[in-house]
């Protein structure tokens, strides 16, 4: 009834220039809101990497021609008004302009203000971060010879100061022979030229200086060109852990002959887990470490045959299969996928979060229970830009209720 009598108020006021105004305003957010989420809803599919290429394209087109056709059918260049009159100019606009309107007078703001409200999960119980800038450190910035090299060196870009994340979970169910169990999370590094091998060797190595974690979790899109399968070995091979190393592909990975790319993590050492689980035994206590690739590898896991009363770890590409976890009852997801949203815009935050839920967990830390989820912003991406949204590497350390 509110929006009924707020629209009768613009049509009251539609030839009025700051009412005409407001409305295209809240319109054209609308729109992009709109197309966006859309967006970024299709990429949570495993369509096609030929019909993906081209996608995001066409929907930003869309999204820039908006205003444009929005002026149009409201006539704000001669005064006509919006039209509901069949075979008037804009008629056939009418309808999805005043369905964006809606949608950026209330569930933008609304939106908005529930993703700046959301809080902090109670088992994240201590939180450290250093920024390195890689190209400071190593006297030169990386940017190899990857195709998008070139956008390294757009002004503001922040694709080479990478946060090394320490992450602190007090889980109640954790084993006290775990406390202090510590586990290195890398996702996203999209081997493709850019950055070169040097950026990821002093990353690599700066992460083990900080001592030699439990586990170690990679969790896909390893490989993004054809030919860069041969950085595998030789960069992720100087990883070291204490009891296991355990990886899953990601989309990225399944359009470059995945079987190479597994053949090389297990040549390293790595448990590739695919869509599978495996028991392992930390600090004499069993553990369960399940691989979630799905959709882009199936079928989906099946832990009907876990032990029912053992702590799940589980490796996820994309934060989507958080419903999969909790009805499985995981302990503590990892996953990435969405790089963060790669450029955040102040107040607004990220738009493009290939994601099912949008940007509901484009980037931290989530506990929807029984499940933690943490979702890393990764290390680097098919287009090496970041603005306003680090790369990161993180170390998470497991405390027990006990601590």
């Amino acid at each position: 009834m509110f929006a009924c009598a707020a629209l009768d108020w613009f049509l009251s006021q539609q030839h009025h220039p700051v009412g005409a105004a407001l409305f295209f305003i809240a319109a054209c957010a609308g729109h992009t809101f709109f197309m966006v989420v859309g967006l970024n809803v299709l990429y949570a599919w495993p369509l096609p990497h030929s019909v993906l290429r081209y996608t995001r394209k066409i929907d930003i087109l869309v999204i820039l021609a908006g205003p444009a056709l929005f002026a149009y059918a409201m006539g704000l260049f001669d005064g006509q008004g919006v039209s509901w009159t069949a075979g008037q100019r804009g008629f056939l606009l009418t309808p999805y302009l005043v369905f964006c309107w809606i949608l950026g007078i209330f569930f933008v703001p609304v939106a908005l203000v529930l993703y700046h409200l959301r809080p902090s999960p109670a088992p994240l119980v201590g939180r450290s971060s250093e920024i390195v800038d890689v190209a400071r450190e190593l006297g030169y910035p990386p940017v190899g010879r990857g195709k998008q090299a070139p956008l390294t060196r757009l002004p503001y870009n922040q694709a080479f100061q990478v946060n090394f994340e320490q992450r602190t979970f007090r889980l109640p169910q954790l084993p006290p022979e775990w406390d202090g169990l510590t586990i290195l999370h890398l996702s996203d590094l999209h081997f493709c030229g850019t950055p070169d091998r040097t950026f990821f060797r002093y990353v690599i190595d700066r992460c083990l200086d900080a001592g030699t974690p439990d586990l170690v979790a990679v969790t896909g899109d390893i490989v993004d060109t054809d030919k860069h399968h041969r950085w595998i070995v030789p960069l992720l091979g100087r990883l070291r852990w204490q009891v296991g190393g355990f990886a899953i592909l990601g989309n990225h990975d399944s359009w470059r002959d995945p079987a190479v790319i597994r053949r090389r993590l297990r040549k390293i050492g790595f448990h590739v887990l695919g869509n599978t689980w495996e028991g392992i035994e930390v600090r004499g206590r069993p553990m369960i470490v399940a691989g979630n690739e799905f959709p882009w590898f199936g079928p989906e896991p099946d832990l009907t045959g876990c032990p029912p009363a053992v702590f799940r770890l589980c490796l996820s590409h994309t934060p989507d299969r958080i419903k999969w976890a909790r009805r499985n009852r995981v302990d503590l997801m990892l996953a990435g996928h969405v790089h963060g949203g790669q450029i955040r815009l102040p107040l607004i935050g990220p738009l493009f979060v290939p994601s099912r839920y949008s940007r509901r967990y484009d980037g931290g830390t989530y506990f929807l229970p029984p499940t933690l989820m943490h979702v890393s912003r990764g290390l680097a991406g098919q287009h090496p830009l970041r603005f306003n949204c680090r790369p990161e590497v993180t170390r998470i350390v497991l405390v027990s209720g006990e601590s």
